[in-house]
């Protein structure tokens, strides 16, 4: 007789422990405006609340939530590290905030409009993903 193995379906949705312990770790403060910044690779979605002077209230990120491998760079996961900040916002008592976004993976929108549709009020949104001025260096010439 051994012990009952419990076996798990691997399914890719979010992690409800991991989320759970995101959201008891908000810290209590009242701020009324904040900037969002986006970082969307195609690997990783990231998303980090500021408040106005540029300080760091929440951020979360699509491995935080327990996203591994490709499943971390999908809109849906956005989608969810959107929600999960948003509803941080909601705990500080964030109302508008102006996004910046940096990167050209998949989770750019998504994770905006997961975010703004928790009650938030967007301001503006800036698109800063950097862009290369003169391309990448040239090859050095060939000797013969």
């Amino acid at each position: 007789m051994g012990k009952k193995r419990i076996v798990k379906k691997a399914g890719g949705g979010v992690d409800q422990g991991k989320v759970s312990r995101s959201l008891s770790r908000t810290v209590r403060k009242s701020v009324g405006k904040g900037t969002l910044y986006v970082r969307a690779t195609y690997n990783n979605t990231r998303l980090l609340l500021a408040d106005k002077d540029g300080g760091t209230l929440a951020w979360s990120s699509s491995g935080a939530l327990g996203f591994k491998g490709a499943k971390k760079g999908t809109p849906f996961a956005a989608a969810k590290v959107g929600e999960l900040l948003a509803e941080k916002a909601g705990i500080m008592g964030v109302k508008e905030v102006a996004v910046i976004v940096k990167g050209v993976g998949p989770g750019r929108e998504s994770s905006i409009r997961a975010f703004v549709s928790r009650g938030v009020d967007l301001l503006s949104i800036q698109d800063k993903t950097p862009v290369p001025h003169n391309g990448p260096r040239a090859k050095k010439p060939r000797r013969v």
